[in-house]
């Protein structure tokens, strides 16, 4: 006697077969469509689609319009449901030739239509199909771009209001721009660019929340770094032998032992030749600071704390071939100036001293400078109405 097999899973609602289904590879899900009539469309609503190797194995020229077609269908009709996840990678690239002509572009274009919060692009060539409207998606919260081997530029006009992770793999990318972007649900910033040129991470320093995140960057050829944010939960930061300039403006935090952690940032840039740096309290552990052997501009602004005149002297013995220094803060009264030491390069490098923010007390720091500045060129002293050279 024959048992009868009850089909539950059947019986399930079709949301639910249809999250199930997006776990599966794409071909495995279109297979399902052979168990019933109930199971034969509902490999179209699945929310996750990858075509991945596995998906494309069996392609041959005689079924590769078909495949192209099938695609355009399951992205492109009507009354279709939102998309978690559209993926795309390598082996797509093998067909997509003047005889097939993949709309990739339009595949895209169609994700974003359906809302997706993840695209995930494993192409060779992406600066030629990527459209415009993909920089401007308000459902994105994951976009992962590898173009390896291949140039690309992001559009002028980037707009990715709810975009929590970014991922680019490009071994010619040069400049990478973060301005007033949110990471503050972020754990790590981890770029890994050994291309990469410029470089900014520029956040709104009056407006920060609770920092969880630690910053690690591996761009060894890096030649411009521009950095403004509240101390990090750590810094890990490649050596970057070919640092020109670094504009680095931070903020201490009370939860962190903000000295330490912003340390091992300034240790990380210790081969810039030219550093402004901006700081609102003694942050850097002169004591842990390295060498700036190549540091021959600094530009130095200490907002408001006590100690800030003594802390650049110190800061001064660590830089030995100092020809330029721009100080620009209010010099306080009761600094014992005779009685610090003279750092090296005051002595025997540096040639021009710039002092932007007179007050009263300013005659103390310039006579300091004056007697052991002894191959000073140039003293530039610059007030709100009047500057004297």
């Amino acid at each position: 006697m024959a048992m009868c097999v009850e089909d539950r899973i059947s019986s399930f609602p079709d949301p639910i077969l249809c999250h199930i289904l997006s776990f599966l590879p794409i071909k495995e899900a279109v297979r399902t469509s052979i168990i019933s009539t109930k199971w034969r469309y509902l490999f179209a609503s699945i929310s996750t689609i990858k075509f991945d190797g596995y998906s494309m194995s069996g392609l041959t020229d005689r079924n590769i319009d078909s495949f192209k077609n099938f695609v355009d269908r399951l992205l492109k009709s009507p009354d279709q449901v939102s998309l978690d996840c559209f993926r795309l990678s390598h082996e797509i690239c093998s067909w997509n030739d003047g005889d097939h002509d993949f709309d990739i572009s339009g595949w895209i274009c169609a994700a974003l239509c359906r809302g997706v919060k993840e695209i995930d692009l494993q192409l060779g060539y992406l600066e030629d199909i990527l459209p415009a409207v993909l920089f401007t998606c308000g459902s994105l919260v994951t976009l992962k771009l590898d173009a390896v081997g291949h140039k690309f530029k992001f559009p002028s006009d980037v707009c990715l209001g709810n975009l929590k992770t970014l991922h680019f793999r490009d071994s010619f990318f040069e400049d990478l721009a973060f301005i007033e972007c949110d990471f503050y649900n972020t754990s790590v910033i981890n770029i890994q660019t050994p291309s990469l040129k410029r470089f900014i991470l520029d956040f709104d320093l009056g407006g920060f929340g609770d920092i969880n995140y630690v910053v690690v960057i591996n761009a060894p050829n890096l030649v411009y770094f521009q950095y403004t944010d509240v101390v990090a939960q750590g810094y890990t930061l490649s050596t970057m032998k070919s640092l020109e300039k670094a504009h680095i403006s931070i903020c201490g935090c009370d939860t962190i032992d903000s000295q330490t952690i912003a340390t091992h940032l300034i240790q990380g840039i210790c081969n810039v030749r030219s550093l402004r740096l901006t700081i609102d309290e003694v942050i850097f552990q002169t004591s842990r600071l390295p060498i700036f052997y190549n540091l021959i501009e600094f530009k130095f602004l200490g907002r408001g704390f006590n100690g800030r005149e003594t802390w650049l002297v110190e800061f001064l013995h660590c830089v030995l071939n100092l020809k330029t220094l721009i100080v620009n803060f209010s010099v306080v009264a009761g600094t014992q100036w005779k009685v610090l030491e003279v750092p090296f390069c005051l002595s025997f490098h540096l040639k021009e001293i710039e002092i932007s923010y007179f007050n009263t007390h300013i005659i103390e720091i310039v006579i300091y400078f004056l007697d052991n500045a002894m191959i000073l060129e140039k003293l530039i002293i610059t007030m709100d109405t009047l500057t004297v050279t």
